[in-house]
């Protein structure tokens, strides 16, 4: 019990932080849903819905490297602070435009533009306060549970987002998300005390913001291991960003499909995380953590992949997505504890935002490339071919079935690059900072 209070003392900050952020970001995602679904059923284009969260993505890519740069040099609080402000009125225009009748896709392709921005700055600022406000000790059991709070997201906005949305339509889900960043903001701004980097603040001051960026991309080019990692789950990153924008035009069009089980087989991707989010959090610290990393992603990208675009039925979609998602927090837990113990906490602002350009700079792609394949190759292809050709009998020739193919040929994919990396990762050792 003392223990257990003094553990409790220890990460008072990090779990006031922790639990009022997840609570903004579930209901930024439920929007995000939301905003989805409205765009599905106005343009009825898999490549017009996946071009939101390449607004998002793309400034996130081009400026994340610039962005950490900045981070390192201003006060986390106050960073996490004003981006988070200027998120929320981005999603008041949204509000305001949809009131009037005038939203329309190019207005929220701008807006999540602007959300993307913030994000760019806002999240290495975040990344850097979890390590100052966690002693070292507990770094295992605090990226479980980010990694159990991410999940618990997952599971949770779609089902909200599509219950609230069927009842007051974007209104009232974009009135949530508001009520969710007001009490992330006060308890940031009241509650959490975030200490100072300790640094050569001189130095630091007269460094450009160029040659900040770069002396972050010199320290994790003199971290090999870091580095290969995050190429690794740059390619993991194409094949499941393809993966989202394929699903809507997966799921929405067939027989059993639609808006409500879209929401179901999105929520049992939760379930699946925060299962494993709790087991990666419970669990000790295995003694491979490169091993677990590359054959938990390929199990996830073959088993989910396979067996959802193989088949018809709901139930099998939801079981396809536990086996998927199941592994993914030993992944981004392992992979969080390698950055945070192989990087001195000074530069892992510059690192994790250089880590955000590497590592995320094929979601963009990944999202054009899927809701292209859909649109323009795949479903034409599986509705011009004849009723006795394999891949009819592999996807069947309803609406949905070429999404079903696209499905299947990420798969493959996602099997390649797992193999390729964990052959190149062989040459490397996991040694830990003092």
């Amino acid at each position: 019990m003392k223990n257990r209070v003094n553990r409790i003392q220890e990460l008072k900050n990090f779990y006031i932080l922790w639990s009022t952020q997840g609570l903004s970001q579930l209901g930024s995602a439920m929007t995000s849903f939301a905003l989805t679904l409205w765009l599905y059923q106005n343009t009825g284009s898999a490549l017009q819905t996946a071009l939101l969260s390449v607004c998002s993505y793309g400034p996130y890519v081009l400026t994340s490297i610039f962005a950490g740069a900045l981070s390192d040099k201003w006060d986390k609080k106050k960073t996490m602070l004003v981006c988070d402000t200027l998120a929320a009125c981005s999603t008041l225009m949204v509000f305001g435009l949809l009131k009037t009748g005038n939203l329309s896709p190019w207005h929220l392709y701008g807006l999540n533009g602007i959300n993307g921005l913030m994000n760019t700055v806002q999240q290495p600022a975040s990344d850097v306060s979890v390590t100052l406000l966690t002693p070292k000790k507990y770094y295992q059991k605090t990226s479980g549970l980010r990694a159990f709070s991410n999940s618990l997201i997952t599971i949770l906005h779609p089902m909200l987002a599509t219950s609230l949305y069927a009842v007051g339509r974007m209104e009232i889900v974009i009135a949530v998300d508001l009520g969710t960043f007001a009490v992330a903001f006060l308890s940031l701004f009241f509650f959490v005390k975030i200490p100072k980097v300790a640094d050569d603040r001189e130095k630091e001051e007269k460094e450009t913001i160029l040659k900040s960026a770069m002396t972050g991309l010199k320290c994790l080019k003199e971290n090999p291991i870091a580095l290969v990692l995050i190429l690794f789950l740059a390619g993991v990153n194409l094949v499941a960003a393809a993966f989202d924008a394929t699903l809507p035009a997966f799921v929405l069009p067939r027989e059993k499909g639609g808006e409500t089980v879209l929401g179901v087989v999105t929520s049992f991707a939760g379930i699946a995380m925060v299962i494993g989010s709790l087991l990666a959090a419970a669990l000790p610290a295995p003694k491979d953590r490169i091993r677990v990393i590359v054959f938990t992603m390929l199990f996830s990208l073959t088993t989910d992949n396979f067996l959802m675009s193989l088949t018809k039925e709901p139930y099998i979609w939801c079981f396809a997505q536990i086996l998927g998602y199941l592994p993914v927090p030993f992944m981004n837990t392992n992979l969080d504890v390698i950055v945070r113990t192989t990087i001195p906490v000074q530069m892992q602002g510059r690192v994790y935002a250089c880590r955000n350009t590497l590592q995320f700079f094929t979601i963009p792609i990944g999202y054009l490339w899927g809701g292209w394949m859909v649109d323009k190759v795949c479903e034409p292809l599986m509705t011009s071919v004849d009723r006795g050709n394999p891949l009819v009998g592999m996807f069947g020739q309803e609406p949905g079935s070429g999404a079903a193919m696209m499905i299947f040929l990420l798969g493959i994919a996602g099997m390649t690059i797992c193999l390729v990396f964990r052959k190149i990762l062989k040459k490397y050792r996991y040694e830990e900072i003092d």
